[in-house]
């Protein structure tokens, strides 16, 4: 063990040198970088400190010297790519320095004592965040971030690319005088005088996120108090230090009993057991050397780590973790409290400043602390918790490189659009929300809401482009005047008036909006960065108390003034009701509040209520295992179709096709239960356009739900019978006879979809009279399997809605927030979303636009517009569920609980991908063409981030498929045919999903392209599609022209 303490190492002053608050290594090891009171940063030559004995050494000892705070300076940090220097001051600030390898040095000022500058070191940025002294920070282990804390309790998170404030973390209840980051680059810990130390999980940034993206990211892991809670508060700094393989956190400034220790915080369970006891004062700093050492050179079985602890004793203690004793104690290392410790590279050498302005080195033999291990063993070592500290890679070959620039050209144009949007170059297009590819709302019960307001909740935010032609703007020509207007000065000259640039469009901006649900769609590229914002910790509801009125008006409203009664009567008379217990009753009118009047009781003749009676109940459900509610008679049941749904249908004067008209399909119950031993009046039935009836019919029985489209009408009674027409009323079928009443009544194109009582499903094709399955039962979805047989009915999961897709495969939601739909070629329900994807994946943002607009730009025409929606659809009726109930909180506790344990460090990333591949094979299964090739480009973009070759590989051959072979699978009338159609992965076919395998090849290929760590895989691909040849001629025609 060695000390060097170089005279002229100290900041220096007129009278006394000042306090040294901070010390940092550059990532290389050949600069040291200081911070003290005299308001500099200055960088040492780390070769002129360890030569300080050699008085032959004439190279400079002072690299640079900055001065742009305006007090003392708490901390200074390198990044870790040695880009960046960072420093914080009582001055509120944060500078980041850049390091200008061409840039003429500073020179001294006049008068100044300081040696020449020999290195440039420019100011990059000035972080205004905090509200009080900054007193520590850190840089992620991957420079992406970077983290300040100080006396105003606050950690603000920096993005390490733009230097944007991402966010701010106010969970602390005092003063922050530490941070420090996992070197897997998952976790980071913050200590603070509330005599806690907190963990915090994230996810590292990409270079173009945003405080908005990471409005999920950053979240609180655990609190620690047990070793702190007794720790005193007179400490300058608690500076923490997490060990280079990961396992562990020493933690300064804590106490066993009345003992001054220094505790070291497991990993994952966070629990600090262990206690280093050397110290006669509170210790201040903890630093782990930066690399894993070994007892022999040979040995690689047994690697220990090696920390060095120091404080308010002016003592330094080294500590190896594979020894229970200190390695040693060096009394008297300063004249004042040591606040700061930093290591080298190579783990060999270790910086200690003091408050008495001095900076000592203590060099270290390999005899001492044991010989370092390589940094490979650093990264196996992290590699159990996730770390995915992949290099730049290395190319494989020209085509690697020529396939890498193919694939950033595609996210530069992604920027440029976005750009253009920010700049106001681009307009919102208009919007048409839509599910199945066609205008609709949820039907439940076949009774569809008549409040506008009602179908947001069952509209989907996928749109298809019906046309690539804009639409003409009809305020084009108004402001093209507006811009060109001429006015007359007070000086007789003639000028341009100026228009306000942000009132020149009417349109909204084509960037992504977050919303409660997405309902404006963008041509414009989309970012497909995981974004979730949903707030899980509780329930919510749709309307706050008082309904809707209360949501628009507000519940704080006064009474309405009343002649002749003093302003303050009908408060003092409230407030006496409310003392006995009373709820007095008040009316809410539109000038306000008025106390409720007595009324008569009511006389003669009443009006028809809504309902006249409950069905007749059917027999078997006392013996069916579901049972599902069966609505009421109602008087009157009106289904309408507007403009856009109505049928043309040539009415009986003989209008002309094609006019649009509105129909209204009315069936109206006998009111009056019938006599003893009487038939009851029959149902009428009556279509309607615009008031003139085209066709009338009559049912013997009461009927229950109705529904219809432009193709027919049908009615369901509540004997069980279906009853059709077509459009101009002639009955299409004898009376359908089901084994229960109707509970669910709806229709999609030619499809025909009942749901009974007792849970059995019926679709029908009423162009073929056909069903293209049996009859199914909704048990299995509703929980059948796990309640045990029972005497008595138990409760499950009720059905919140069921309709068609344009195919005609059944969609079901239910209270639960899971949504399935019935495979007809499989036989089976399969679940397409549920709770356990909103709250473990990283993809689920369907309260933000950027994915609910998600949509295939190329996407055109008929195909595109099968099951368009219905994904996103399912997925927002799962929040909505979860939301309402406030089911996730528990799931979110026992995923929170997960993410600390050992071997669930991927559990993020891995239910992710699952998540994406669960969007795909639903898209695929329903035919949704345009949302199979999000998800697709979605899921390949993963992939190729998280490195993971096979499923990269598998992709890629499956998409290759058989599109450059001849081979043809023919029958036996020679005719060519496909095997099972497009829409499973091995099909035989040039087409996935109504997508040419080529086109779709190509654009993974390109995605992945950028990955070089892949390019072995993807740089064959590429070439056999060509983009490489296309990036050669188009560089040669550019060189040309």
């Amino acid at each position: 063990m060695k000390f060097i303490r170089p005279p002229w190492l100290t900041h220096s002053g007129e009278k006394k040198d000042f306090e040294v608050y901070s010390c940092n290594v550059s990532p290389d090891g050949s600069r040291l970088v200081t911070a003290a009171g005299d308001g500099y940063v200055r960088i040492w030559s780390t070769e002129a400190i360890y030569n300080a004995g050699d008085p032959t050494y004439t190279k400079p000892k002072q690299l640079a010297s900055m001065s742009y705070h305006s007090g003392t300076i708490h901390t200074a940090r390198f990044s870790s790519n040695g880009q960046y220097l960072a420093s914080g001051a009582d001055d509120k600030l944060v500078v980041v320095y850049r390091f200008d390898p061409h840039g003429k040095p500073q020179e001294a000022g006049f008068g100044s004592d300081d040696a020449p500058q020999v290195e440039s070191w420019r100011v990059f940025r000035r972080l205004i965040g905090h509200d009080n002294d900054v007193q520590d920070l850190g840089w992620s282990f991957d420079s992406s971030i970077m983290v300040s804390v100080g006396l105003d309790s606050k950690v603000v998170v920096w993005s390490g690319y733009t230097f944007e404030k991402l966010k701010t973390l106010a969970a602390h209840q005092s003063q922050v005088k530490g941070v420090t980051f996992d070197p897997a680059n998952k976790y980071f810990a913050t200590a603070s005088d509330d005599r806690t130390i907190k963990i915090w999980r994230f996810n590292p940034p990409t270079p173009n996120s945003t405080a908005h993206d990471q409005h999920n990211n950053f979240m609180l892991e655990k609190t620690i108090l047990s070793p702190f809670v007794l720790s005193p508060l007179t400490t300058y700094f608690r500076r923490p230090a997490w060990s280079p393989d990961g396992a562990h956190v020493a933690a300064a400034n804590s106490v066993n009993g009345p003992v001054s220790t220094v505790c070291i915080i497991n990993r994952g369970p966070w629990d600090g057991e262990i206690h280093l006891v050397g110290h006669e004062g509170p210790t201040e700093i903890c630093a782990f050397s930066p690399r894993l050492f070994t007892k022999s050179p040979t040995d690689t079985a047994s690697p220990h780590t090696v920390v060095a602890c120091s404080g308010q004793d002016k003592a330094l203690s080294i500590w190896v973790t594979a020894k229970t004793r200190p390695l040693t104690i060096v009394q008297d290392v300063a004249g004042k409290s040591v606040v700061d410790l930093a290591w080298t590279p190579d783990g060999r050498t270790l910086f200690a400043a003091s408050l008495d302005g001095t900076i000592t080195a203590v060099i270290f033999e390999p005899d001492e602390i044991g010989y370092e291990m390589k940094v490979e063993q650093n990264e196996e070592a992290l590699a159990k918790y996730g770390a995915g500290r992949r290099g730049a890679g290395i190319l494989e070959g020209p085509e690697g490189l020529l396939l890498e620039e193919k694939s950033k050209e595609g996210e530069m144009r992604g920027v440029e659009g976005r750009m253009g949007a920010l700049m106001g170059d681009a307009a919102l297009g208009s919007n048409s929300s839509t599910l199945n590819g066609f205008p609709s709302n949820l039907t439940t019960n076949g009774v569809k809401d008549s409040q506008e307001t009602n179908a947001n909740t069952s509209q989907t935010s996928v749109q298809v482009t019906q046309s690539d032609k804009p639409k003409e703007d009809p305020t084009a020509a108004k402001l093209e005047q507006l811009k060109n207007r001429v006015t007359i000065t007070k000086d007789g000259k003639k000028r341009i008036a100026p228009l306000l640039v942000s009132s020149a469009g009417s349109n909204e901006s084509s960037l992504p909006q977050t919303r409660l649900m997405s309902t404006s769609g963008t041509q414009a590229a989309t970012s497909d960065q995981p974004q979730t914002i949903l707030d899980l910790s509780k329930p919510v509801d749709g309307l706050p108390q008082g309904g809707l009125a209360a949501l628009l008006l507000g519940n704080k409203r006064k009474f309405a003034p009343m002649e002749g009664v003093e302003d303050d009567h009908i408060d003092k008379k409230l407030a006496t009701a409310r003392k006995d217990g009373a709820v007095p009753i008040v009316t809410n009118t539109a000038t306000g509040l008025v106390p409720a009047k007595a009324q008569a009781a009511p006389a003669g003749p009443q009006a028809t209520p809504d309902f006249i009676r409950p069905a007749v109940t059917n027999p078997s459900l006392t013996v069916s295992q579901v049972r599902l509610a069966v609505p009421k008679v109602r008087t009157h049941i009106v289904r309408s179709l507007g403009k856009e749904q109505a049928a043309d249908v040539d009415d009986v004067e003989g209008s002309s096709r094609g006019q649009s008209q509105n129909l209204v399909f009315e069936a109206r119950n006998a009111t009056q239960q019938p006599a003893p031993n009487r038939d009851q009046e029959p149902c009428r039935i009556t279509v309607t356009r615009r008031g003139q009836p085209i066709f009338q019919d009559f049912l013997p029985r009461s009927t229950l739900l109705v529904t219809g489209n432009n193709n027919y009408w049908a009615a369901a009674c509540e004997d069980g019978s279906i009853y059709a027409w077509t459009p101009s009323g002639r009955r299409i079928f004898n009376a359908l006879v089901l084994e229960s009443q109707p509970v669910i009544f709806d229709c999609q194109n030619q499809y025909l979809l009942c749901l009974t009582a007792v849970g059995m499903c019926y679709v029908w094709d009423m162009n073929t009279l056909t069903s293209p399955h049996p009859p199914v039962s909704l048990a299995p979805i509703l929980d059948i399997a796990i309640h045990s047989l029972q005497d008595h009915v138990t409760r499950a999961p009720a059905v919140t809605g069921a309709r068609l897709n344009s195919e005609g495969r059944i969609i079901i939601t239910l209270t639960n927030g899971e949504g399935f739909a019935y495979n007809p070629n499989m036989f089976v329900w399969q679940r397409l979303s549920e709770l356990w994807w909103l709250v473990g994946s990283q993809y689920w943002n369907t309260t933000d636009s950027s994915v609910g607009n998600l949509q295939s730009t190329s996407a055109v025409g008929e195909d595109s517009k099968i099951s368009a929606g219905v994904i996103p659809f399912l997925e927002r009726s799962t929040t909505q569920a979860t939301l309402a109930r406030g089911r996730a909180r528990m799931l979110q506790n026992i995923v929170s609980v997960l993410l600390s344990k050992e071997g669930f460090e991927g559990f993020e990333s891995t239910v992710s991908i699952a998540h994406l591949e669960n969007r795909i094979a639903a898209a695929m299964m329903l035919g949704a063409k345009a949302d199979f090739q999000v998800y697709l480009y979605m899921y390949a973009k993963r992939i190729g981030a998280e490195g993971l070759r096979g499923k990269v590989e598998e992709l890629l051959r499956i998409l290759m498929g058989d599109v450059y072979e001849d081979e043809e699978v023919t029958d036996t009338d020679g005719a060519t045919k496909q095997i099972g159609g497009d829409r499973h992965w091995e099909n035989k076919s040039a087409n996935l999903c109504g997508w040419p395998r080529q086109q779709l090849l190509r654009e993974v290929v390109l995605i992945l392209g950028k990955n070089r760590d892949l390019q072995r895989i993807t740089v064959p691909y590429a070439k056999v599609l060509g983009i490489t040849e296309e990036h050669v001629k188009a560089s040669e025609d550019a060189m040309v022209s």
